[in-house]
């Protein structure tokens, strides 16, 4: 029997499951990794109602990451919700320390599903602004960013969409989700740092709305490139994987299939 692929999680704790690294961890075990989790914070939510968040300290962060690759091989490490940009530098900094060739997907989440504004609670709008050297700096070290439409547009908002993909694209591969698409909803894209650009059309028809799914899409990714697929059939997989979450019922918390 052949080992799954250890596969971390560095993303918040959402108590209702749907989100964060109960998510992750479910979809990672699900398609036959092994998940790891390092919590970035503490949220107070629900599926539908998200009340506050108590950031971890960064050093706490760091520890639990180091402690982890001290035992264990990790080549493939998902992130979610972090405190801002110059924190993620640094836990980033740590990943490439442990291991050079870690291959990182970052799903940059500015707002849960339910509107809360993780920077903004941190108060300081500094952390927005992407175009200092930190977001920069971020781009040239993942493997894979998975913005939505939502998320791209609040990223260079000096920018066009357009322009947005051609500069991103330009330092690392990008993979669109479309569940925000005014049109074409759930067609997703994916533009690599080669200059190439695949369309990931919708197949399901049956899906409804769920808590987290971006979470579930980025973890899936990730768990399907730890397991040795290339770029584009991962992110196919993991499109379809997710697919199967939100069809699975019509609540916001979706069922995971072993």
């Amino acid at each position: 029997m052949k080992n799954r692929p250890y596969i971390l999680t560095i993303a918040g704790f959402d108590p209702s499951g749907g989100a964060g690294l109960v998510a992750d961890v479910k979809t990672i075990e699900a398609i036959k990794g092994y998940g790891l989790a390092v919590c970035t914070a503490n949220t107070i939510q629900n599926d539908i109602e998200l009340k506050t968040c108590y950031w971890v300290d960064v050093e706490v962060i760091k520890h639990q990451i180091e402690i982890l690759f001290d035992r264990f091989t990790i080549e493939f490490v998902k992130i979610g919700i972090v405190q801002n940009w110059k924190v993620l530098n640094e836990i980033i900094d740590v990943l490439i320390e442990k291991n050079k060739k870690i291959k990182i997907v970052l799903d940059p989440i500015l707002k849960s599903s339910s509107d809360f504004d993780f920077h903004k609670s941190n108060n300081d709008s500094s952390d927005l602004d992407v175009k200092q050297n930190n977001f920069e700096q971020i781009l040239e070290k993942i493997y894979l960013l998975t913005p939505n439409y939502q998320e791209i547009e609040k990223l260079y908002t000096d920018k066009t969409i357009e322009e947005t993909i051609v500069h991103i694209s330009n330092k690392t591969n990008l993979f669109l989700k479309g569940g925000h698409r005014e049109e074409n909803v759930g067609k997703d894209e994916l533009y690599t740092r080669k200059g190439k650009r695949f369309t990931l059309n919708a197949k399901e028809q049956n899906v409804s709305e769920k808590h987290g799914s971006g979470c579930v899409l980025s973890s899936a990714v990730t768990t399907y490139l730890g397991l040795g697929f290339p770029l584009l059939k991962a992110c196919f997989r993991a499109k379809r994987y997710t697919e199967k979450v939100l069809s699975s019922n019509d609540t916001l918390l979706g069922y995971h299939r072993v």
